[in-house]
């Protein structure tokens, strides 16, 4: 039985858990509070203090280091790869470390997964990164010649949905045509078709959502960027941090939001159901990719827990094929089961710098 450990660095926090097999074994939360991340003026200047951390988890589970088969980190923003497994080298850290697309923390995942792995001889991967970009060439066109579309999401969890739902089917995943929403602090969709994704609708085009403005009127928009008040920094951080729900109620928490609802706040209910008028209408827009022959739609992330807006969304889709919901993020599961998948000879790992053919 083999033991994986996979690893999510976030902006204020490190999880680490070991999957025997698919089942967990341990998966434990880290939080560093911000005088400490205070101490680190650039992101990879975590690196020692968060490969610590993870060492200092696996002793308190019990885990020896020598155990572990493999190790597999968050995917960060390399320039366009593939969905699916790439294996840590060398050329692939240099890059995450030098030329990422943005500077992120998760793009220490896979120096993370390398120093707990490689002095033990065992692979470590990344596993569907937040930049993998399959989208077809028809789909990147805008209407300025100086910008294409990109794809940028939360492919982890989405993919993770498309795959559990073939195998639900057993059914091979490039078999099964899906759109897939995650609902989350911010909402991204993706289309799923021949064992690939062929198109995504990402958080600053799409559905507003608890922090995120998404697609926002281009003239209205282009005049706020004009009008001096905001600086590059200040707006990005506005449309991003303090969108959606945050703009309308001062809070992301969408528990908040449906409470005032149920309390009678008429506001509430119909910026609620906007944004699900939104997300169907954006997975509306996939549909249309595949002429409409779409298989299913899932939708996942945290939002999916609430029943009320899963219903809402259910009512303006259900025409275009039957929705599954994977309420969760889910994002530990799917790290360990891809590099599971690597392990068991059922994928093979890319190599960064030789299969970006997208």
């Amino acid at each position: 039985m083999v033991k994986i450990l996979a690893i999510n660095p976030g902006s204020t926090s490190t999880k680490a858990a070991v999957y025997e097999e698919a089942r967990p074994l341990f998966v434990e939360t880290v939080e560093h509070d911000q005088q400490t991340l205070s101490r680190y003026p650039a992101i990879y200047d975590q690196y020692e203090m968060r490969a610590q951390v993870i060492r200092e988890v696996l002793a308190r589970r019990g885990v020896r280091e020598d155990e572990l088969a493999a190790a597999v980190g968050r995917g960060g923003l390399l320039p366009k790869v593939q969905a699916g497994a790439y294996l840590v080298t060398d050329y692939l850290l240099d890059t995450l470390r030098h030329r990422p697309q943005v500077d992120h923390i998760s793009n220490i995942g896979a120096a993370l997964a390398h120093s707990l792995a490689q002095p033990l001889g065992r692979p470590s991967f990344i596993y569907d990164a937040v930049t993998a970009d399959e989208m077809e060439p028809i789909t990147r066109i805008t209407g300025l010649k100086e910008m294409e579309r990109r794809a940028q999401g939360h492919n982890l969890n989405m993919r993770a949905a498309a795959l559990k739902k073939a195998r639900e089917l057993d059914m091979p995943y490039s078999e099964v045509t899906s759109i897939v929403v995650h609902m989350g602090g911010g909402i991204t969709l993706s289309l799923h078709h021949r064992g690939r994704i062929i198109d995504m609708i990402s958080d600053d085009e799409g559905p507003f959502s608890p922090e995120r403005a998404g697609g926002l009127p281009g003239y209205q928009l282009i005049a706020l960027a004009a009008g001096g008040e905001y600086d590059y920094k200040a707006l990005m951080r506005k449309v991003t941090r303090q969108g959606g729900f945050m703009s309308h109620f001062g809070t992301t928490d969408a528990r908040e939001v449906i409470a005032m609802m149920e309390k009678g706040d008429r506001r509430a209910a119909l910026v609620l159901e906007a944004m699900c008028l939104n997300v169907a209408k954006n997975a509306a827009k996939l549909a249309v990719v595949v002429c409409g022959r779409v298989d299913h739609i899932l939708i996942t992330g945290g939002l999916a827990y609430s029943q009320l807006l899963v219903d809402w969304i259910k009512e303006r889709v259900s025409f275009l094929a039957p929705v599954t919901v994977y309420a969760g993020e889910n994002e530990m599961e799917s790290l360990a089961l891809g590099a599971l998948r690597v392990l068991r000879g059922e994928e093979t790992a890319k190599e960064y710098g030789r299969d970006e053919h997208v």
